[in-house]
């Protein structure tokens, strides 16, 4: 008897989708799909506002990585204005990377406390009700303080830099709306209700090393757990290091062979490809010199650590030579290492962060720069899931005409695709009935890539999860709800 497995909505991340799992007369897996079912449409509705509205407007895409929308948009809205990254500012240059480590750091801690740590600490059949962030706090107390004020910094950086914690309207056409003044700036390093940077530092070493610990003891299922081999993606500086806000495009092979060496992002039209499938509203993005088959790449903070060849700052080029020391390879496929790969660029964004805050270009008032009106602006950054393309064209008027999305979680696609395949191949077996905990191993393969859902489809949605089992003849035999 065929059956057909639906997990109706992911739970524990941003935004709604669905799994479907086909099974065959034998039981076992014979096709499963992550769909994205809801639709809201950012790239047709802003047609028509002018340009300079886009990095306030896009960014609604998401509540948990706004500053990244704001900032790409940015990026782009800088060239149609005709100012380069290189002619910003020092102060808006510094303002802008400022505002997005922040960012990353408390994304990657709300990921890593709030949504991971559940399954891993307190177990991925462990009861439901308890495997949660409170059931963190009640069993790990100091670790889940600690993760809460990590994602307060993070969210305190956005408010000094951006206006606000969310939705932030701090970047403008050319520049900044605000330097960072001293009593600001002071806030970071006196600590209490905001811990000092020098904290956040210490912390974020703390966690690192409690997730090493963890994951050296489980690596035997850790490390076969959903990986695979892949193609990887994400902007690096120019002499190999890495930067989240601002570089060339490198990608390269499961052998960590170069497919992309350092190029322009500029030229991303003539690299990449969309392929359109009729269950998803997600596009599956490719090389087009690969084509669809093995094009596809993973993005994200495992990515980075697998394309860079430095990271700049001292501790957490320190923790990645024990990442590759450990993997005992230059490039590491296993899926659930990018836990790892995250802390080390939570570690990695408070270093940054303490350079900046040190940095006397931030009092500075030299804001903005003016150029020349034009009709294309392409940005790219590395927001907290990967790499981030925003592409707008404007007309004469300097209405939008044209406006491009292509999110980390498009990217990761496929690979969130073939992760699904393999734990539900590994799990799922023959006469078994539906439990939640079987179910979450196939949730736990997803959120390693920490997707966000709204931001790759712009999907709204809710989360209760609704679970059926269907016979061969389409008669609902089970079901379950959270």
């Amino acid at each position: 008897m065929s059956r057909k497995i639906i997990i109706d909505p992911v739970t524990r991340v941003e935004g709604h989708g669905k799994v479907t799992i086909h099974l065959n007369d034998q039981g076992m897996v014979e096709d499963s799909r992550l769909h994205i079912v809801e639709f809201r449409g950012f790239e047709k509705f802003i047609q028509g506002r002018p340009y300079w509205e886009a990095p306030v407007l896009v960014q609604r895409l998401c509540g948990i990585c706004p500053v990244s929308h704001h900032l790409c948009s940015a990026k782009a809205i800088d060239e149609i204005v005709g100012v380069s990254h290189e002619s910003l500012t020092p102060v808006a240059l510094k303002m802008r990377r400022l505002m997005h480590y922040g960012q990353v750091l408390q994304s990657h801690a709300l990921h890593f406390f709030y949504l991971a740590a559940p399954d891993l600490l307190l177990g991925i059949e462990s009861q439901i009700s308890r495997r949660n962030v409170v059931g963190v706090g009640l069993d790990f107390p100091e670790l889940a303080r600690k993760g809460i004020l990590l994602r307060k910094f993070g969210q305190e950086i956005i408010k000094v830099t951006a206006g606000k914690k969310i939705h932030g309207i701090s970047a403008i056409p050319g520049g900044i709306h605000k330097n960072l003044s001293l009593a600001e700036r002071d806030l970071f390093f006196r600590g209490g209700d905001i811990p000092s940077v020098h904290e956040v530092i210490a912390w974020a070493q703390e966690t690192l090393a409690f997730y090493i610990d963890y994951h050296k003891k489980n690596q035997s299922w850790i490390n076969r757990f959903a990986s695979c081999d892949s193609n990887y993606l994400s902007l690096v500086r120019s002499d190999g290091a890495m930067d989240l806000y601002h570089g060339v495009l490198r990608a390269i092979d499961s052998n960590g062979t170069r497919i992309l060496n350092d190029v322009d992002y500029h030229t991303y039209l003539d690299l990449f490809s969309e392929e359109v499938k009729t269950w998803t509203y997600m596009k599956f993005p490719f090389l087009k010199k690969l084509g669809v088959e093995k094009g596809w790449s993973r993005v994200g903070p495992l990515a980075r650590v697998n394309t860079c060849d430095f990271i700049p700052t001292p501790l957490a080029q320190k923790a990645l030579e024990d990442f590759r020391g450990h993997t005992g390879a230059r490039i590491c496929h296993t899926t659930l290492a990018y836990h790892w790969a995250r802390l080390i660029e939570l570690l990695h964004c408070a270093e940054v962060i303490e350079g900046l805050l040190n940095d006397p270009d931030l009092q500075k008032d030299n804001l903005k720069v003016e150029g020349r009106h034009g009709k294309l602006g392409i940005g790219f950054l590395e927001a907290p899931r990967g790499t981030l393309i925003h592409h707008f064209e404007v007309d004469e008027k300097s209405a939008i005409t044209l406006c491009n999305l292509i999110v980390s979680t498009t990217h990761n696609n496929e690979a969130m695709n073939r992760a699904v395949k393999s734990v539900a191949t590994e799990y799922l077996k023959h006469g078994q009935q539906i439990t939640e905990g079987m179910l979450n191993h196939i949730e736990v393969a997803i959120r390693a890539y920490d997707p966000c859902l709204s931001c790759a489809t712009h999907a709204v949605g809710e989360m209760p999860l609704h679970v059926s089992l269907f016979n061969s003849h389409g008669q609902l035999i089970h079901e379950k709800y959270s």
